[in-house]
């Protein structure tokens, strides 16, 4: 296993600026997710890191050596794209055995290497078939057992899942996960996927527009966004506008905004606003409970004008003062959108989150 230093990369194609002065430390053995939009400078760090371009300045360590001119043979990475990039014409086995024998190893290693990275993402039973004759997640792993064979000292993914229907991603998701740790490998994952980034990640580095928003673990990324547009991108939000009315410590403040006073948790001590300040408030939709009473804190009356029932959750508008907010319950029970009937809507302060901008 390796540690991989990002150290101040950036990099320009004509006058578009893909990479801005990127900076990460990723661990030994961690599956660390690069996360944004098309466009962000995600597929472009990654290519970087493969050695399929060069940056403009900063620096890339594999362990303690600087890899930036090192030719991409030479860096021992495994890529799988996010097209597979399996040769029609070859068989499983000749395609997995494909960068051993450019290697020029030894049959004996060849046909070891071979067989246990086929039976690593259980496609040994495949090897004499052609990549049409096989599915989508089929070709998948294949893909994974041809980065696997050369024995890499980490393994970079780009987008591995996007052509994959709904469950057979559920299912990648998992084997992937399983076969990094198995292996041991540092791997770093490109996706625009949420979803696919906060179930399988051990730390995710939110980009937008060539820069790093933040990065957390996928907890610290869903519950503490640091601002708006990792909010706004990771899952589904609420966003309310306000002022500060009161402090309470040095954590938790009353807003007054546009459904009535908030109380709110400040995630990070440091950025405290002052009484007066005008802040954004998060609160995610199903963080907010809907009850029959009101209870001391947080509590707002409105009605309930619209419903999305999916079975095992629906999705509420609840109307307040003349503002829209979100609301998601498991288990549905307040089915009656369009009714008069009021109803109340109660959100914990620790989950009415003031953002930095």
């Amino acid at each position: 296993m390796i540690g991989i230093g990002i150290a101040d990369v950036s990099k320009k194609f004509g006058s578009v600026v893909a990479l801005d002065g990127v900076t990460l430390d990723i661990g030994p053995g961690e599956l660390f997710f690069l996360l944004g939009p098309s466009g962000c400078g995600k597929t472009t760090l990654l290519r970087i890191l493969a050695g399929f371009y060069s940056p403009d300045s900063g620096k890339i360590f594999f362990g303690e050596k600087n890899i930036v001119n090192l030719p991409a043979h030479k860096r021992q990475a495994g890529m799988v794209f996010q097209s597979y990039a399996l040769w029609p014409h070859m068989t499983v086995a000749e395609n997995v055995a494909f960068g051993l024998r450019q290697k020029k190893l030894p049959k004996s290693i060849i046909a070891e290497r071979l067989e246990s990275s086929l039976a690593s993402v259980r496609m040994d039973s495949y090897a004499s078939r052609k990549p049409n004759e096989l599915s989508g997640g089929q070709q998948q792993r294949v893909a994974l057992a041809r980065a696997l064979a050369i024995r890499p000292r980490c393994l970079l993914l780009d987008e591995p899942l996007s052509n994959l229907d709904t469950q057979l991603r559920n299912e990648m998701r998992l084997e992937i996960r399983q076969i990094c740790r198995d292996h041991h490998l540092t791997t770093v994952y490109v996706t625009h996927d949420q979803k696919e980034a906060l179930s399988i990640a051990d730390r995710i580095a939110v980009f937008s527009r060539g820069r790093i928003e933040q990065v957390g673990s996928p907890l610290e990324i869903y519950k503490s966004p640091i601002n708006r547009f990792v909010a706004h991108f990771v899952g589904e939000t609420n966003f309310l506008e306000g002022d500060v009315m009161a402090k309470h410590d040095y954590t938790f403040l009353t807003v007054e905004t546009a459904i009535g006073p908030l109380q709110a948790t400040v995630p990070n001590a440091a950025s405290m606003p002052s009484v007066g300040d005008h802040v954004y408030l998060s609160i995610r939709p199903e963080a907010i409970r809907l009850r029959n009473e009101h209870i001391d804190i947080n509590s707002v009356e409105g009605q309930l004008v619209d419903v999305t029932y999916f079975g095992e959750v629906a999705h509420y508008d609840f109307l307040r003062m003349g503002v829209r907010i979100k609301v998601s319950e498991l288990n549905p029970r307040h089915l009656q959108g369009g009714s008069c009937e009021s109803i109340i809507a109660n959100i914990r302060p620790e989950d009415v989150l003031v953002l930095r901008n």
